[in-house]
């Protein structure tokens, strides 16, 4: 389900982390839920994309290469006091939570995460923070399938299609971008770990599961883009 200000613009999340990959598929992810996304790989640079960006949110690590996270938390919370902040930390000892949460951190994710942890617990902070309208409707549509987001029940032509998890997740990422070409890399950072260390094979395993189950028997919706990777388009 899609959240959205009252306004019904988009939540605004910064992203600040001194890896840059690990900023980019955490940015990349968040905009295809429909965040608005900046991001910002040093300490300095963070608080001053608060400034300008004004978020609803932060995904923050906690070492950073000038000052730590701490130190970047309490700077923005002198201008912006409500924003929420989620964490992220490669350690995990219980002292580094409390430490981080006592500062005002709302929420801790310890590497290595999936990009899914991150989302959840995002959207389950701003949901917390009142930041976030929710939409009425969580279903998605493309022709004549239907994945509803809620209930996880997915049907095409009307017809009850019963997928695993991971099958789900999939899908579901296919159908936030129909008629787009999505690589393996980019499936494989969207649906698995970011750090799952690029078995694009297993990529096209869940592809091959989901076409039996989607297109069988049908009209085929889930298209092989040669050398390119895959696309979800609507039969005409």
């Amino acid at each position: 389900m899609e959240l959205t200000r009252a306004d019904g613009t988009p939540l605004r999340v910064l992203v600040v982390d001194d890896e840059v990959n690990i900023a980019e598929l955490i940015s990349m992810a968040l905009r295809y839920e429909g965040f608005e996304v900046a991001a910002a790989h040093t300490g300095s640079k963070a608080v001053s994309a608060a400034k300008s960006f004004r978020p609803d949110a932060v995904v923050l690590d906690m070492m950073l290469p000038d000052f730590d996270g701490l130190e970047v938390l309490r700077k923005i919370r002198s201008h912006s006091p409500n924003v929420a902040v989620l964490f992220l930390t490669a350690r995990d000892a219980v002292e580094d939570r409390v430490t981080g949460l006592t500062a005002g951190g709302d929420d801790y994710v310890t590497k290595p995460f999936s990009l899914e942890e991150v989302v959840a617990r995002l959207r389950a902070l701003l949901r917390r923070s009142g930041a976030a309208a929710e939409r009425t409707s969580s279903a998605l549509v493309v022709g004549d399938l239907t994945l509803d987001e809620d209930s996880h029940e997915v049907t095409r032509g009307g017809q009850e299609i019963s997928l695993t998890a991971t099958e789900f997740e999939l899908l579901r990422y296919l159908m936030r971008n129909p008629k787009r070409v999505l690589s393996k890399a980019q499936i494989l950072d969207r649906v698995w770990n970011y750090d799952f260390g690029g078995q694009a094979n297993v990529v096209e395993l869940y592809i091959s599961y989901l076409r039996k189950k989607i297109d069988a028997g049908r009209q085929p919706m889930i298209h092989t883009m040669r050398g390119a990777g895959y696309v979800l388009k609507p039969t005409t």
